[in-house]
């Protein structure tokens, strides 16, 4: 039993050892004011959040991260980026006020769940705020 014990707390702290590729959330001072920036440490990618209200919607109104799985926010932000392009390309039909930029979203990359959160939850703060249906 102490051996069992013993080789549990090893594999314990093996796994918790192991790098991680950490995203992180802030106010970046060369962004004007409300921008929101997520992006991982090596800044293989990043989104950039140009929106008031978005930090708000976030806070009040979206539910927890925990309350989606990773597949399913990969899943429903295939759609919403595929569709969100479609918009950005056709100015005329859609305003373009609101869909200005383009989404360069990989669908072979793990982006990981907070990023994925957070763009999901863009494009629900999108249909909240403008009244837009995708």
């Amino acid at each position: 039993m102490k051996n069992l014990f013993f080789y549990i707390t090893i594999g314990f702290l093996i796994v918790s050892c192991g790098s991680t590729s950490k995203t992180t959330v802030k106010n970046d001072t060369n962004l004007p004011e409300g921008a929101v920036r997520i992006a991982n440490d090596s800044l293989e990618y990043e989104i950039i959040i140009f929106d008031i209200g978005y930090e708000t919607y976030l806070k009040t109104i979206a539910k927890p991260e925990w309350y989606y799985s990773q597949e399913f926010l990969e899943i429903k932000n295939k759609f919403y980026v595929t569709e969100w392009n479609i918009r950005v390309n056709n100015p005329f039909k859609y305003n373009p006020d609101i869909y200005e930029n383009r989404i360069d979203y990989d669908f072979n990359t793990n982006y990981g769940l907070e990023v994925n959160y957070k763009l999901y939850n863009y494009f629900k703060f999108v249909e909240y705020k403008y009244k837009e249906v995708f």
